[in-house]
């Protein structure tokens, strides 16, 4: 099948099977349009996909060699250039084309910046979103565009969705006070651990999205995002989480989101590369 809204690209290098047989199809979303600061997350799936060439497909923590796994990589979105809304419809579109193509398919966004995410929880309608970002992403607008970058989490919550948001380091006081009225937790990165991210996530209903904005990561980790905040989390960090919620909770779907960067082997796309094979070890495991 041929999905209305991809084209060829860079695809990952080992065998891989047909979406409609596959248990993971992946999908890049090469869009910046919104971007705030540094310009560059449209490379961010060609990015990701070339710094696994670095990588070997065994997962030493899991036993399981991903190479081996039942994985469809579709292309990249044709994005609407500079139109977000428009970017956003079409990832939803795609999805939706995706699972009833394949019902069993587990999704995997590779950004590209974060508005994208709103188009992939639309088309696979969770009852939770769960995300590591440095940044609320609660503003009602930004720009005068309601679906900036900044605004993804704000959208997601008026969908009627349970949030939790791990890893913050910055956001207004409106964002504050809206994420206080509408019971949205979350952690700064500050206070974060592994016991308060499972006390918030555990009473959380399925099935539940999850999203990685590559920002939470601690700059000498990911230089190249859009937003870079220093004092971030750790690589371990995060894959404990992950670890736990394949292990606990039924997911919708994951991304990586706001990779950036202009040269190949960048260390930003090394960084989501390396969660990307953990993410799919950790879930293609026995």
């Amino acid at each position: 099948m041929e999905f209305l809204y991809t084209h060829e690209t860079l695809k990952l290098e080992f065998p891989l099977s047909d979406p409609e047989n596959a248990d993971f199809v992946i999908l890049g979303v090469p869009f910046d349009g919104t971007t705030s600061y540094k310009p560059g997350t449209r490379f961010g799936p060609t990015l990701i996909r070339h710094a696994t060439l670095n990588l070997e497909s065994y997962i030493l923590d899991y036993g399981v060699d991903i190479a081996e796994l039942r994985i469809a990589d579709i292309g990249d979105l044709s994005i609407a250039a500079g139109d977000a809304g428009e970017t956003i419809r079409r990832v939803k579109e795609t999805l939706k084309d995706l699972k009833s193509l394949n019902p069993n398919a587990f999704p995997i966004l590779l950004g590209g910046e974060h508005s994208i995410t709103l188009g992939a929880v639309k088309a696979l309608k969770p009852k939770s979103y769960v995300v590591f970002d440095a940044h609320l992403d609660l503003r009602d607008s930004y720009e005068d565009n309601p679906y900036n970058h900044a605004c993804v989490a704000r959208r997601i919550s008026e969908l009627g969705i349970g949030e939790a948001i791990f890893g913050v380091r910055s956001g207004t006081k409106e964002e504050v006070d809206y994420a206080e009225t509408e019971g949205i937790q979350w952690v700064h990165a500050r206070d974060y651990s592994f016991d308060a991210f499972v006390e918030l996530v555990r009473p959380l209903p399925e099935p539940v999205y999850l999203s990685v904005d590559i920002d939470v990561f601690d700059i000498p980790l990911v230089p190249n995002t859009g937003t870079p905040e220093a004092g971030g989390l750790g690589f371990w960090d995060v894959v404990e989480a992950l670890e736990w919620l394949v292990e606990n909770k039924r997911l919708a779907g994951f991304d990586i989101m706001e990779v950036g960067g202009s040269e190949l082997g960048d260390i930003t796309a090394l960084t989501a590369a390396k969660l990307l094979f953990y993410f799919i070890g950790m879930k293609g495991k026995p």
